[in-house]
């Protein structure tokens, strides 16, 4: 626990730098591992990237298999891994507060809670009912020795609701309510994402999606941490695709270069540590 609680520690104080953290979003062990290799310095799941893992569409994991797929990442890595916890897999404020106690027990040192329903016809919380699902979480997420980072997620732009103004004052008020960080995906205007910093009052993730601006405009902006989803995890699925297609309709072996500098990649990556080694 005191490591868990160091570890968190750290992650809070990587939202605090000089650019904003990049925290790339793999989907199993391999990816993690292979990230790590790479230099991040911290990691998150994805929700999206772990359903398909398991031949699923993003919102058809239990809440059980997102907590045990990344307590494993957490028991695996020396690095800080945040889980993306959807909505809490409750609608209650008691059952997400739950949610976050078990992503500490799994060894998670923070999540994140988005304010969609689930329901197409019904996608927001309203907003009482969903800054006191950000309180409850909060509650649970600062209780103990492990401050656990808490990211509130505001979905409208995703959602079918591009309402900046609703979108500033929700995170605000999550803020309030005890949220570390502030998240809602979707946004791309550079103007916006400055104004969303400039009025939240807390560290602000963007995510990477077509059309954001590049990370140096985004370190500019005040931005602290920037995500990928689940993008990495398709983009890892169309390269699969390609090759596949490549053999089954020219014959041809051109994937046979890249998956040779991927082989040397994971030998680095997946090697075990040196005898006598640290960490």
């Amino acid at each position: 626990m005191s490591y868990q609680a160091d570890l968190a520690r750290w992650f809070a104080q990587l939202h605090a730098g000089a650019q904003p953290l990049l925290l790339p979003n793999p989907w199993d062990l391999g990816s993690a591992r292979l990230l790590r290799e790479l230099g991040f310095q911290a990691l998150a799941t994805t929700s999206s990237g772990f359903a398909a893992t398991l031949g699923r569409l993003d919102g058809a994991v239990t809440r059980d298999e997102a907590l045990t797929h990344a307590g494993a990442l957490a028991a695996a890595s020396d690095l800080p891994i945040t889980a993306d916890l959807e909505n809490g897999f409750a609608d209650d404020p008691q059952g997400v507060a739950e949610t976050v106690r078990l992503a500490i027990e799994a060894g998670l040192v923070g999540c994140s809670i988005e304010d969609y329903t689930g329901d197409p016809a019904g996608p927001m919380y309203c907003m009482e009912h969903a800054v006191a699902r950000i309180a409850a979480a909060a509650e649970a997420a600062h209780a103990g020795r492990v401050h656990l980072v808490l990211t509130a997620r505001a979905e409208n732009h995703i959602r079918g609701n591009p309402d900046l103004a609703d979108t500033i004052a929700r995170l605000r008020a999550y803020g309030e309510a005890g949220a570390d960080v502030l998240y809602a995906p979707g946004l791309t205007a550079i103007d916006d994402i400055r104004r969303v910093v400039r009025e939240v009052g807390r560290p602000v993730n963007v995510l990477t999606v077509p059309g954001a601006p590049p990370v140096r405009e985004l370190a500019a902006a005040g931005v602290a941490r920037i995500s990928t989803g689940g993008t990495l995890a398709m983009a890892a699925i169309d390269a699969v695709a390609q090759a596949a297609r490549e053999l089954l309709d020219d014959g041809t072996y051109a994937f046979l270069e890249p998956a040779r500098a991927g082989s040397a990649l994971a030998k680095r990556a997946f090697a075990p540590p040196a005898a006598g080694a640290g960490g």
